[in-house]
């Protein structure tokens, strides 16, 4: 049973029933009378709401006397999770995405700061996500505070590290061991947010341990994932090892024995109770999903994420823009002919292209693919993957099985009628195929698949009927879930052509418009 206390808003305290225990945890607090019975009024910040609630007294987030910067306020749930944070030096952030967990952490960050409590943070995030979300979401939600990204070469990454008038430095998470040891130095870098935590889910790899050793070093540690166990229960051991060590044993074969049963030498399967286990181990922690936040609408569409080109994907495309823009000049391209300039173009953007040949060349989109297992990662319901070219669905497939997904499938043109139905009706019906890749004009009319509550566009379709229709499929009667679209785009053609679609207009010519601009 929890005791009550009193709130007092406008002088940023709380009154407390006095007690022997409370006065000798808050010598200088001051006394009060209340309906005649002896209380005392208390500092009401986190220090005191952690002391009292251990207490057993129901002390509410001193989060209630906050203005929160930004372009508008938390969500309830966004304010629920910031409130988890501040009373937590250790802790998880659980949500799924689209639920505003980048945010919630940065505003829980600043908080505390502002008050003293804590000091300049390092986030280590996917490289994707260094610029396009953490640094766009600093400068939506604490635009007062400075923040540099540590990429670049060693010597950049040094330099930038050694500027002492930045608030928030972001690092991905593999540039961690380049600056390792002066990072170790900073002892005025006291706090920590890494996002997708699960990519530390192997105990024994480099970068898990590096992580862990750090994180000893730091007082405020938060790991933020919407899926921590992707592959297996176990996945969360090395998480913990991270964040709060004290909840798992210090041998990885220990924590197993507990939650698995072995088979052979090589494989493992969970006991009844392994996930229930697991999520015991990634305490304390905040779940929400985008059902719970009842302030968004139930279709929510976050701007286009860009997804950095890999160097030599780079290299080409600008190549054949250029020839393609000569061309233009020239007057050699027009309306009719320049659809096929663009394919080529959306196709390298993509990261697969047909040569001259008509043999399919793979160029280096790890960019686009890691940040499509940070989606699926981020997601415990359905997903659907739409990839306008045949050779990028199996590329996608491909990319997806050397990362250890099994349960997919694909669909395109060549699937025959029987076997795409088969998939369908699986998907919809069963907890089979979690993740389904498709071409978006095998799923343009009538098929439901509210089963899925995410869409992600690897590339755009320059269709706008197919575009809509598509992303129909999950927006249907029967779905009981908010819905989340993703559109990826590393490049100009890319972002011209979601443009367009968004504006509702035809793309047949939207190269021709692109030229235009650039000129």
């Amino acid at each position: 049973m929890t005791i009550a206390v009193r709130l007092a808003k406008k002088h940023q305290m709380v009154a407390v029933p006095e007690v022997a225990v409370v006065a000798s945890m808050f010598p200088n607090a001051k006394k009060l009378e209340l309906d005649d019975h002896p209380w005392l009024a208390v500092p009401h910040d986190p220090s005191s709401t952690f002391i009292l609630r251990k207490l057993g007294f129901d002390c509410p987030s001193p989060i209630v006397h906050h203005t929160f910067p930004g372009s508008r306020p938390p969500f309830e749930t966004q304010l629920k999770t910031v409130s988890h944070l501040i009373m937590n030096q250790r802790a998880y952030v659980l949500n799924a995405m689209g639920t505003g967990k980048t945010k919630s952490a940065l505003w829980a960050w600043d908080y505390l700061y502002s008050k003293g409590l804590t000091g300049k943070l390092i986030i280590f995030a996917p490289l994707s996500t260094l610029h396009v979300v953490w640094g766009a979401e600093i400068m939506d939600t604490i635009p007062h505070r400075s923040w540099v990204i540590l990429h670049g070469t060693r010597a950049k990454r040094h330099e930038l590290l050694n500027r002492r008038d930045i608030d928030i430095y972001i690092i991905n998470h593999d540039g961690h061991k380049i600056i390792q040891k002066e990072l170790n130095a900073r002892v005025d870098i006291k706090h920590v947010v890494i996002d997708e935590l699960a990519i530390y889910r192997n105990s024994g790899s480099p970068r898990s341990k590096i992580m862990a050793q750090y994180c000893k070093l730091v007082q405020w540690v938060w790991g933020m994932t919407g899926s921590p166990i992707p592959t297996s229960p176990v996945d969360v051991y090395a998480q913990a090892r991270i964040v709060n060590p004290k909840l798992v044993p210090d041998f990885f074969r220990l924590f197993r024995e507990q939650l698995m049963y072995k088979i052979n030498d090589f494989k493992w399967v969970p006991k009844p109770n392994a996930v229930d286990k697991a999520f015991q181990a990634l305490q304390p922690a905040v779940r929400y999903t985008l059902d719970d936040v009842v302030e968004l609408p139930e279709l929510v569409v976050p701007p286009l994420m860009y997804v950095p080109m890999g160097p030599k994907q780079k290299i080409l495309y600008e190549e054949l823009y250029k020839h393609a823009h000569s061309l233009y000049e020239q007057k050699v391209i027009t309306a009719a002919n320049a659809g096929g300039i663009m394919n080529k173009l959306m196709q390298i953007a993509a990261g697969w292209v047909y040569s001259t040949q008509g043999d399919i060349a793979a160029l280096d989109n790890t960019p686009r693919i890691d940040a499509l297992i940070d989606a699926i990662e981020g997601t415990g319901n359905k997903i659907l993957v739409f990839a306008t070219f045949k050779h990028a669905t199996d590329g996608i497939a491909s990319a997806l099985a050397n990362a250890k997904y099994e349960d997919f499938a694909v669909v395109t043109g060549d699937t025959p009628i029987r076997e795409r139905n088969d998939i369908f009706t699986l998907f919809q019906q069963s907890d089979k195929y979690r993740i389904l890749i498709a071409h978006p004009q095998c799923l343009a009319h009538g098929v439901n698949l509210t089963r899925a509550d995410t869409i992600v566009w690897f590339n755009p379709t320059t269709n706008l009927e197919i575009f809509d229709q598509a992303n129909q499929r999950i927006r249907r009667v029967g779905q009981k879930h908010k819905q989340l679209i993703l559109r990826f785009q590393g490049s100009p053609v890319e972002r011209h052509v979601y443009n367009l679609l968004d504006r509702k207009q035809n793309t047949q010519v939207s190269l021709l418009d692109l030229f235009r601009q650039s000129t």
